[in-house]
């Protein structure tokens, strides 16, 4: 992606309106971009990888470090969503079923994010990593920014 494409992402943009901003090379994150596109079949979320260039000018114009913090982004309409918030919010725009799944979201958010921060810190021994980040297929691509 060359400087020019980055910073043509705005809030106004029909791409800026539900980023996720993911580790590239995790499998688990990897897992779960894909659930996302399986089940969101009105193209509400883009995606970038946090490795990426977009995702590096998207985490400084945000004030976000999603690699350091260990965490899935979600920036909706230019609100920052980070660990189980951004999951939580994630499957209230899937609708559907999923959306029952943000009740979740009742639990104090220091227990939601300590079960977070563990699955997290411990994903690369749990799930795996890859060597580069994901090539999406043809078919996925244009929901990558």
């Amino acid at each position: 992606m060359n400087r020019e494409s980055i910073l043509d992402i705005n809030d106004n943009s029909q791409v800026a309106k539900n980023i996720v901003i993911f580790d590239g090379i995790c499998h688990l994150c990897e897992s779960s971009v894909l659930f996302i596109i399986k089940r969101d079949p009105q193209r509400l979320f883009s995606f970038c990888s946090a490795q990426s260039a977009t995702g590096v000018y998207l985490q400084q114009r945000y004030q976000i470090d999603a690699l350091k913090n260990e965490t899935v982004v979600l920036i909706s309409n230019g609100v920052v969503f980070e660990r189980s918030n951004a999951i939580f919010a994630i499957s209230e725009l899937l609708g559907g079923k999923w959306r029952y799944f943000s009740l979740l979201k009742y639990i104090p958010v220091f227990i939601r994010d300590f079960i977070y921060k563990k699955i997290a810190k411990n994903r690369y021994a749990l799930f795996g990593k890859h060597s580069q980040c994901l090539l999406p297929t043809a078919d996925i691509n244009d929901r990558f920014i």
